[in-house]
Protein backbone atom coordinates (compact mmCIF):
# COMPACT_ATOMS: atom_id res chain seq x y z
CA UNK A 1 0.00 0.00 0.00
CA UNK A 2 1.16 2.99 -0.85
CA UNK A 3 1.09 6.60 1.11
CA UNK A 4 1.84 10.23 1.04
CA UNK A 5 4.09 10.21 4.15
CA UNK A 6 7.53 8.99 4.98
CA UNK A 7 8.19 6.69 7.83
CA UNK A 8 7.79 8.75 10.29
CA UNK A 9 4.39 9.75 9.55
CA UNK A 10 5.13 13.31 8.06
CA UNK A 11 3.05 14.70 5.13
CA UNK A 12 4.57 14.44 1.42
CA UNK A 13 4.22 18.02 1.42
CA UNK A 14 6.66 18.41 4.01
CA UNK A 15 9.52 17.08 2.33
CA UNK A 16 8.18 18.90 -0.59
CA UNK A 17 8.98 22.28 1.47
CA UNK A 18 12.37 20.78 2.88
CA UNK A 19 13.75 20.72 -0.66
CA UNK A 20 16.36 23.71 -1.48
CA UNK A 21 14.32 24.55 -4.75
CA UNK A 22 11.10 25.02 -3.11
CA UNK A 23 8.46 26.71 -4.90
CA UNK A 24 5.81 29.11 -3.90
CA UNK A 25 2.78 31.14 -4.92
CA UNK A 26 4.78 34.24 -5.34
CA UNK A 27 7.92 32.67 -6.93
CA UNK A 28 5.57 31.58 -9.85
CA UNK A 29 4.40 35.12 -9.85
CA UNK A 30 1.25 35.55 -7.36
CA UNK A 31 1.82 37.75 -3.80
CA UNK A 32 -1.15 36.57 -2.14
CA UNK A 33 0.37 39.24 0.73
CA UNK A 34 -0.26 41.98 -1.94
CA UNK A 35 -3.77 41.01 -2.75
CA UNK A 36 -4.66 41.36 1.17
CA UNK A 37 -2.97 44.37 1.69
CA UNK A 38 -5.17 45.58 -1.52
CA UNK A 39 -8.38 44.20 0.21
CA UNK A 40 -7.51 46.28 3.41
CA UNK A 41 -7.15 49.38 1.03
CA UNK A 42 -10.45 49.18 -1.01
CA UNK A 43 -12.37 48.57 2.37
CA UNK A 44 -12.78 52.35 3.12
CA UNK A 45 -12.98 53.27 -0.17
CA UNK A 46 -16.48 50.74 -0.55
CA UNK A 47 -17.84 52.02 2.67
CA UNK A 48 -18.15 55.56 1.27
CA UNK A 49 -20.59 54.11 -1.64
CA UNK A 50 -22.51 51.93 0.91
CA UNK A 51 -26.54 52.20 0.54
CA UNK A 52 -29.22 50.62 3.00
CA UNK A 53 -29.45 48.11 0.45
CA UNK A 54 -26.10 46.30 1.48
CA UNK A 55 -25.87 43.67 3.34
CA UNK A 56 -22.85 42.10 3.52
CA UNK A 57 -18.87 44.38 3.12
CA UNK A 58 -16.00 43.44 0.99
CA UNK A 59 -14.35 40.10 1.28
CA UNK A 60 -17.14 37.20 1.62
CA UNK A 61 -17.59 35.07 -1.77
CA UNK A 62 -20.47 37.17 -2.91
CA UNK A 63 -22.26 40.11 -2.02
CA UNK A 64 -25.66 40.75 -0.52
CA UNK A 65 -28.14 43.73 -1.83
CA UNK A 66 -32.11 44.13 -0.49
CA UNK A 67 -34.25 44.71 -2.72
CA UNK A 68 -36.83 46.87 -0.34
CA UNK A 69 -40.32 48.20 -0.83
CA UNK A 70 -39.19 51.43 -2.66
CA UNK A 71 -40.68 49.34 -5.99
CA UNK A 72 -43.82 47.71 -6.50
CA UNK A 73 -42.73 46.08 -9.89
CA UNK A 74 -39.46 46.39 -10.14
CA UNK A 75 -37.20 45.22 -13.19
CA UNK A 76 -33.54 44.90 -12.91
CA UNK A 77 -31.19 46.07 -15.50
CA UNK A 78 -28.05 45.24 -15.86
CA UNK A 79 -24.59 46.38 -17.91
CA UNK A 80 -21.19 45.62 -18.43
CA UNK A 81 -18.48 47.26 -19.98
CA UNK A 82 -14.76 48.25 -19.88
CA UNK A 83 -12.39 51.70 -20.80
CA UNK A 84 -10.61 50.34 -23.97
CA UNK A 85 -7.64 51.76 -25.27
CA UNK A 86 -8.01 54.61 -22.97
CA UNK A 87 -6.13 52.31 -20.67
CA UNK A 88 -2.74 52.50 -23.18
CA UNK A 89 -2.77 56.65 -22.33
CA UNK A 90 -3.13 55.83 -18.87
CA UNK A 91 -0.13 53.52 -18.59
CA UNK A 92 1.91 56.05 -20.75
CA UNK A 93 1.06 58.87 -18.67
CA UNK A 94 1.31 57.22 -15.12
CA UNK A 95 -2.50 58.31 -14.59
CA UNK A 96 -4.66 55.65 -12.94
CA UNK A 97 -7.00 57.55 -10.63
CA UNK A 98 -9.45 58.57 -13.23
CA UNK A 99 -9.84 54.97 -15.30
CA UNK A 100 -12.18 53.78 -12.25
CA UNK A 101 -14.49 56.55 -13.05
CA UNK A 102 -14.91 55.68 -16.82
CA UNK A 103 -15.63 52.42 -15.65
CA UNK A 104 -18.41 53.11 -13.72
CA UNK A 105 -19.94 55.33 -16.13
CA UNK A 106 -20.05 53.39 -18.59
CA UNK A 107 -21.91 51.03 -17.34
CA UNK A 108 -24.26 53.25 -15.25
CA UNK A 109 -24.77 55.65 -17.92
CA UNK A 110 -25.83 52.84 -20.47
CA UNK A 111 -28.38 51.57 -17.94
CA UNK A 112 -29.96 54.66 -16.90
CA UNK A 113 -30.97 55.21 -20.38
CA UNK A 114 -33.68 52.75 -19.91
CA UNK A 115 -34.65 54.64 -16.81
CA UNK A 116 -32.89 52.14 -14.23
CA UNK A 117 -31.22 53.46 -10.82
CA UNK A 118 -27.67 52.04 -10.50
CA UNK A 119 -27.78 50.14 -7.03
CA UNK A 120 -24.92 48.83 -7.18
CA UNK A 121 -21.52 48.19 -9.25
CA UNK A 122 -18.73 45.15 -9.04
CA UNK A 123 -15.60 45.45 -10.71
CA UNK A 124 -12.82 43.17 -12.65
CA UNK A 125 -9.32 43.84 -12.01
CA UNK A 126 -6.46 42.04 -13.72
CA UNK A 127 -2.67 42.19 -14.16
CA UNK A 128 0.84 40.20 -14.02
CA UNK A 129 2.45 41.74 -11.50
CA UNK A 130 -0.02 43.20 -8.33
CA UNK A 131 1.01 46.77 -7.83
CA UNK A 132 -0.89 47.93 -4.56
CA UNK A 133 -0.38 51.23 -4.91
CA UNK A 134 -1.72 51.79 -8.95
CA UNK A 135 -4.46 49.27 -8.12
CA UNK A 136 -5.63 51.56 -5.44
CA UNK A 137 -5.53 54.58 -7.36
CA UNK A 138 -7.36 52.02 -9.69
CA UNK A 139 -10.33 51.76 -7.69
CA UNK A 140 -9.92 54.84 -5.57
CA UNK A 141 -11.91 56.37 -9.14
CA UNK A 142 -13.96 53.22 -9.41
CA UNK A 143 -15.40 54.26 -5.65
CA UNK A 144 -15.33 57.90 -6.64
CA UNK A 145 -17.36 56.81 -9.87
CA UNK A 146 -19.54 54.98 -7.55
CA UNK A 147 -20.54 57.97 -5.29
CA UNK A 148 -21.25 60.02 -8.42
CA UNK A 149 -23.91 57.81 -9.54
CA UNK A 150 -25.35 57.15 -6.15
CA UNK A 151 -24.79 53.50 -6.27
CA UNK A 152 -22.61 50.91 -4.03
CA UNK A 153 -19.25 49.67 -4.90
CA UNK A 154 -20.34 46.22 -3.73
CA UNK A 155 -17.67 43.46 -4.45
CA UNK A 156 -15.13 42.93 -7.41
CA UNK A 157 -12.25 40.55 -8.69
CA UNK A 158 -8.60 41.34 -8.35
CA UNK A 159 -6.82 38.88 -10.71
CA UNK A 160 -2.96 38.31 -10.72
CA UNK A 161 -2.14 36.39 -13.36
CA UNK A 162 1.68 35.83 -14.39
CA UNK A 163 2.65 36.50 -17.83
CA UNK A 164 -0.51 37.48 -19.13
CA UNK A 165 0.07 40.93 -19.13
CA UNK A 166 2.90 43.53 -20.03
CA UNK A 167 4.68 44.70 -16.34
CA UNK A 168 2.72 48.30 -15.64
CA UNK A 169 -0.50 47.17 -17.57
CA UNK A 170 -3.51 45.82 -16.13
CA UNK A 171 -7.82 45.45 -17.66
CA UNK A 172 -10.50 46.83 -16.44
CA UNK A 173 -14.01 44.90 -16.92
CA UNK A 174 -17.33 46.64 -15.11
CA UNK A 175 -20.62 45.14 -14.08
CA UNK A 176 -23.59 47.75 -13.09
CA UNK A 177 -26.99 46.54 -11.93
CA UNK A 178 -30.06 49.08 -11.68
CA UNK A 179 -33.73 48.72 -11.04
CA UNK A 180 -36.27 50.62 -12.33
CA UNK A 181 -40.66 49.82 -12.33
CA UNK A 182 -41.85 48.09 -14.76
CA UNK A 183 -44.24 50.74 -16.19
CA UNK A 184 -41.70 53.46 -16.22
CA UNK A 185 -38.89 51.73 -18.43
CA UNK A 186 -37.82 54.19 -21.04
CA UNK A 187 -37.96 52.14 -24.65
CA UNK A 188 -38.55 55.18 -27.04
CA UNK A 189 -41.40 53.87 -28.33
CA UNK A 190 -43.88 57.06 -27.63
CA UNK A 191 -41.03 59.53 -29.90
CA UNK A 192 -43.29 61.09 -32.34
CA UNK A 193 -42.28 64.04 -35.21
CA UNK A 194 -42.14 67.05 -33.41
CA UNK A 195 -40.58 66.05 -30.37
CA UNK A 196 -37.34 67.60 -29.42
CA UNK A 197 -33.70 66.28 -28.90
CA UNK A 198 -31.69 67.89 -26.10
CA UNK A 199 -27.99 67.06 -25.74
CA UNK A 200 -26.09 67.00 -22.66
CA UNK A 201 -22.33 68.60 -22.96
CA UNK A 202 -19.66 65.91 -22.67
CA UNK A 203 -16.62 66.13 -20.26
CA UNK A 204 -14.30 65.41 -23.74
CA UNK A 205 -14.20 61.77 -25.40
CA UNK A 206 -15.06 60.09 -22.49
CA UNK A 207 -13.91 56.51 -23.15
CA UNK A 208 -14.76 55.97 -27.04
CA UNK A 209 -12.58 56.13 -30.30
CA UNK A 210 -9.15 55.76 -28.38
CA UNK A 211 -7.97 53.85 -30.74
CA UNK A 212 -8.13 56.46 -33.56
CA UNK A 213 -7.41 59.57 -30.62
CA UNK A 214 -3.89 57.62 -30.23
CA UNK A 215 -3.28 56.98 -33.80
CA UNK A 216 -4.23 60.90 -33.99
CA UNK A 217 -1.65 61.36 -31.19
CA UNK A 218 1.47 59.23 -32.56
CA UNK A 219 1.01 60.96 -36.09
CA UNK A 220 0.87 64.54 -34.79
CA UNK A 221 3.52 63.66 -31.72
CA UNK A 222 2.25 66.71 -29.37
CA UNK A 223 3.31 68.02 -26.29
CA UNK A 224 1.23 66.56 -23.81
CA UNK A 225 2.40 68.47 -20.71
CA UNK A 226 1.61 71.90 -23.30
CA UNK A 227 -1.03 73.77 -22.52
CA UNK A 228 -4.25 73.25 -24.66
CA UNK A 229 -7.74 75.02 -24.00
CA UNK A 230 -6.80 76.31 -20.58
CA UNK A 231 -5.60 72.92 -19.66
CA UNK A 232 -2.49 70.30 -20.44
CA UNK A 233 -3.62 68.56 -23.68
CA UNK A 234 -2.62 65.33 -21.50
CA UNK A 235 -5.73 66.81 -19.16
CA UNK A 236 -7.95 66.80 -21.45
CA UNK A 237 -7.83 63.33 -23.68
CA UNK A 238 -7.58 61.81 -19.75
CA UNK A 239 -10.34 63.61 -18.41
CA UNK A 240 -13.36 61.01 -17.08
CA UNK A 241 -16.42 59.73 -18.84
CA UNK A 242 -19.16 62.85 -17.12
CA UNK A 243 -21.89 60.84 -15.04
CA UNK A 244 -25.29 61.64 -15.70
CA UNK A 245 -27.15 59.30 -13.10
CA UNK A 246 -28.51 62.36 -10.65
CA UNK A 247 -29.67 64.97 -12.75
CA UNK A 248 -31.82 62.61 -15.39
CA UNK A 249 -32.55 60.41 -12.41
CA UNK A 250 -34.47 64.23 -11.13
CA UNK A 251 -35.37 64.94 -14.19
CA UNK A 252 -37.24 61.35 -15.18
CA UNK A 253 -39.39 62.15 -11.88
CA UNK A 254 -40.35 65.62 -12.88
CA UNK A 255 -41.73 64.91 -16.33
CA UNK A 256 -42.00 62.62 -18.88
CA UNK A 257 -38.89 61.69 -21.23
CA UNK A 258 -39.60 59.70 -24.28
CA UNK A 259 -36.04 58.63 -24.61
CA UNK A 260 -32.13 58.65 -23.96
CA UNK A 261 -28.93 57.57 -25.65
CA UNK A 262 -25.64 57.42 -24.01
CA UNK A 263 -23.15 58.56 -26.93
CA UNK A 264 -20.76 56.11 -26.48
CA UNK A 265 -19.17 53.45 -29.49
CA UNK A 266 -20.55 54.30 -32.75
CA UNK A 267 -20.83 58.22 -32.21
CA UNK A 268 -23.94 60.15 -32.53
CA UNK A 269 -24.79 58.26 -35.90
CA UNK A 270 -25.15 54.99 -34.61
CA UNK A 271 -26.16 55.64 -30.96
CA UNK A 272 -29.46 57.58 -31.05
CA UNK A 273 -31.31 55.45 -33.29
CA UNK A 274 -30.61 52.80 -31.09
CA UNK A 275 -33.86 54.17 -29.27
CA UNK A 276 -35.94 55.69 -31.72
CA UNK A 277 -38.76 54.21 -33.58
CA UNK A 278 -38.59 53.39 -36.96
CA UNK A 279 -40.89 55.47 -38.20
CA UNK A 280 -38.89 58.54 -37.08
CA UNK A 281 -35.71 60.46 -37.53
CA UNK A 282 -33.35 62.49 -35.80
CA UNK A 283 -32.12 65.92 -37.24
CA UNK A 284 -29.37 67.30 -35.22
CA UNK A 285 -28.09 70.97 -36.47
CA UNK A 286 -24.50 70.59 -35.93
CA UNK A 287 -24.13 74.05 -34.68
CA UNK A 288 -26.27 74.38 -32.03
CA UNK A 289 -23.55 72.60 -29.49
CA UNK A 290 -20.21 74.02 -28.31
CA UNK A 291 -18.13 71.25 -30.08
CA UNK A 292 -14.90 71.04 -27.66
CA UNK A 293 -11.55 71.92 -29.26
CA UNK A 294 -10.18 67.97 -28.68
CA UNK A 295 -12.27 67.13 -31.58
CA UNK A 296 -11.21 70.36 -33.93
CA UNK A 297 -8.09 69.43 -33.28
CA UNK A 298 -8.34 65.49 -33.48
CA UNK A 299 -10.56 66.05 -36.95
CA UNK A 300 -7.56 68.74 -37.87
CA UNK A 301 -4.65 66.74 -37.07
CA UNK A 302 -6.15 63.13 -38.26
CA UNK A 303 -7.78 64.61 -41.40
CA UNK A 304 -11.11 62.80 -39.86
CA UNK A 305 -13.99 63.56 -42.52
CA UNK A 306 -16.99 65.12 -40.83
CA UNK A 307 -19.34 61.91 -40.88
CA UNK A 308 -16.57 59.64 -39.80
CA UNK A 309 -16.10 62.07 -36.73
CA UNK A 310 -19.95 61.84 -36.08
CA UNK A 311 -19.57 57.87 -36.51
CA UNK A 312 -16.56 57.74 -33.65
CA UNK A 313 -16.50 59.90 -31.33
CA UNK A 314 -19.91 61.89 -28.97
CA UNK A 315 -18.34 65.15 -30.39
CA UNK A 316 -19.52 67.37 -27.44
CA UNK A 317 -22.64 65.34 -26.85
CA UNK A 318 -22.44 62.69 -24.10
CA UNK A 319 -25.91 62.37 -23.41
CA UNK A 320 -29.05 62.98 -25.69
CA UNK A 321 -32.85 63.37 -24.22
CA UNK A 322 -35.81 63.33 -26.30
CA UNK A 323 -38.91 64.95 -24.27
CA UNK A 324 -42.13 66.48 -26.46
CA UNK A 325 -42.50 69.54 -27.36
CA UNK A 326 -44.02 70.84 -24.18
CA UNK A 327 -41.65 69.67 -22.02
CA UNK A 328 -38.52 70.95 -23.26
CA UNK A 329 -37.83 74.33 -22.12
CA UNK A 330 -38.67 73.21 -18.63
CA UNK A 331 -36.31 69.68 -18.85
CA UNK A 332 -33.63 71.95 -19.99
CA UNK A 333 -34.21 74.82 -16.92
CA UNK A 334 -34.12 72.01 -14.25
CA UNK A 335 -31.10 69.93 -16.37
CA UNK A 336 -28.99 73.43 -16.10
CA UNK A 337 -30.03 73.62 -12.48
CA UNK A 338 -28.45 70.49 -12.14
CA UNK A 339 -25.30 71.41 -13.21
CA UNK A 340 -25.47 69.93 -16.63
CA UNK A 341 -24.66 72.46 -19.98
CA UNK A 342 -27.85 71.42 -22.12
CA UNK A 343 -28.34 72.89 -25.48
CA UNK A 344 -31.48 72.44 -28.01
CA UNK A 345 -29.96 69.97 -30.80
CA UNK A 346 -32.63 69.00 -33.24
CA UNK A 347 -36.06 67.38 -33.91
CA UNK A 348 -37.34 64.68 -34.47
CA UNK A 349 -39.15 64.27 -37.95
CA UNK A 350 -40.76 61.52 -39.66
CA UNK A 351 -38.80 59.36 -41.71
CA UNK A 352 -38.50 58.95 -45.82
CA UNK A 353 -38.02 56.06 -47.41
CA UNK A 354 -34.27 55.27 -46.97
CA UNK A 355 -33.45 58.12 -44.98
CA UNK A 356 -30.64 57.37 -41.97
CA UNK A 357 -32.14 57.31 -38.46
CA UNK A 358 -30.26 60.54 -37.65
CA UNK A 359 -28.90 62.96 -39.72
CA UNK A 360 -26.31 65.99 -38.76
CA UNK A 361 -26.93 68.86 -40.82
Amino acid sequence: MTSDRDSQGAPAARLAASRPDSLTYRDAGVDIEAGDALVERIKPLARRTLRPEVLTGIGGFGALFELTGKYREPVLVSGTDGVGTKLKLAFQLGRHDTVGIDLVAMSVNDILVQGAEPLFFLDYFACGRLAVDVAAEVVGGIARGCELAGCALIGGETAEMPGMYPDGEYDLAGFAVGAVEKSQIIDGRGIIPGDVVLGLASSGAHSNGYSLIRRVLERSAPDLAADFDGRPLADVVMAPTRIYVKPLLALMRALPVKGLAHITGGGLLENVPRVLPDAVTAVLDRGAWTRPKLFDWLQAEGGVADAEMHRVFNCGIGMVVVVGAEHASRAAHLLRAAGESVFEIGRIEARREGQPQTVVV
